[in-house]
């Protein structure tokens, strides 16, 4: 592969805001940067040196694209494997790995990894279609989750009693077991070709409940130094079970009764990362590059606490996307605003993240709290 300072090529699958994040700090390695996506007018068209528009999933749309690239990543999974694995066997990189991404396409198969490796998570089952929801044995209420496609919340389904099975996924999913928890936790975890591997600190995470998406991230955890030294090594053991390069985000559940669950995984830069931009000495997009080109790893401690709220779309509100309340927000110290540069606002869509800096952790969310009621995105 050439060096990475100059000539190298590399391709990102997926056009969105985690590839233009990437793109932004790309920048600073003089890396020439080619993106595919569907969309002609995604948040990358004009930050990389070659946009292409086209499916990431259709085979020959993505072989096509990645010959004569040096090395390929992804900001999204949902891309054609097959013809990444006819690349790599062609001498194009692949970064995470082929294997690493098919696994993690599927739910199914990444609950069965956890299985093997002994990662605790929900007791879960796979079935094949929804008549097997009737003999589940599992107590209501239970989750169904489609096995791939789910993203962003979507295609997770909550089974509240025998009356839902109607309107559950038809399609091949997983049942797993109602969580009981007191927290969602993230840890990121970087692995290069050489074996480094270092973690990010552990953060806490809120859901909007309407879509199950991240909306408000807290950095770092106040949890107790051992469930953190617990969260650490569960994303270092899957980092090193997978033999992933790149970064991992490691979503998990703490249990009201002490235990750390690992709900899924994510592998490529990720939301529950973002903050990391303003509040870590390395970025998870610098981290992800480091990996990807077998530098060295930077050091991931927070500068100061950092809050994190996505900026999604207001519900009842889709069209040309008009942002509220960023004068007011901008007078806050601390402040830091990232909009993507979707032009189209939908319901719930993440159009920005806002993340805010301070040294008193109460203050900080505080701010943050403010951020998130004046900000509203609207048309």
């Amino acid at each position: 592969m050439r060096a990475f300072y100059g000539d190298l090529k590399l391709g990102i699958l997926g056009g969105g805001q985690l590839g233009r994040m990437l793109i932004q700090e790309a920048i600073n390695y003089n890396v020439t940067t080619h993106v595919l996506d569907p969309d002609k007018d995604a948040p990358c068209k004009n930050f990389c040196d070659n946009f292409v528009t086209g499916s990431l999933t259709d085979f020959q749309t993505v072989y096509a694209f990645g010959k004569g690239l040096d090395l390929i990543t992804i900001e999204i999974e949902k891309v054609n494997v097959d013809a990444l694995e006819k690349l790599e066997t062609e001498g194009v990189v692949v970064y995470p790995q082929s294997r690493v991404i098919r696994l993690i396409q599927d739910k199914g198969l990444q609950k069965q990894f956890f299985k093997e490796n002994h990662i605790p998570t929900a007791p879960f089952r796979l079935i094949s279609k929804r008549e097997d929801l009737s003999s589940a044995g599992f107590q209501f209420p239970y989750f169904q989750k489609l096995r791939k496609d789910g993203y962003d919340g979507r295609g997770v389904y909550r089974i509240n009693s025998a009356a839902d099975f109607d309107k559950a996924f038809e399609e091949p999913s997983i049942i797993e077991e109602f969580v009981d928890f007191d927290k969602e936790l993230a840890v990121i975890v970087a692995r290069n070709e050489n074996g480094a591997i270092k973690t990010f600190p552990c953060v806490e995470m809120e859901f909007n409940p309407q879509v199950n998406l991240v909306e408000f991230l807290i950095s770092p955890s106040t949890l107790s130094s051992d469930l953190l030294q617990k969260a650490d090594h569960l994303a270092v053991k899957i980092a090193t079970d997978l033999k992933i390069v790149g970064v991992l985000a490691v979503e998990m559940f703490l249990t009201k009764t002490g235990e750390i669950l690992v709900n899924e995984l994510a592998p490529r830069p990720h939301n529950s990362g973002h903050h990391s931009i303003e509040g870590n000495i390395t970025s998870q997009y610098d981290q992800h590059l480091r990996a990807i080109f077998n530098l060295p790893l930077g050091d991931t401690r927070s500068i100061s606490n950092a809050v994190m709220i996505n900026l999604l779309g207001e519900r009842g509100y889709e069209g040309l996307a008009d942002y509220e309340g960023l004068d007011e927000v901008m007078k806050i110290s601390g402040v830091y605003i990232h909009l993507y540069g979707k032009k189209i606002t939908k319901p719930y869509r993440k159009m920005g993240h806002v993340t805010v800096i301070d040294d008193d952790r109460g203050k900080a969310i505080e701010k943050a709290r403010l951020v998130q009621e004046i900000i509203k995105v609207k048309v």
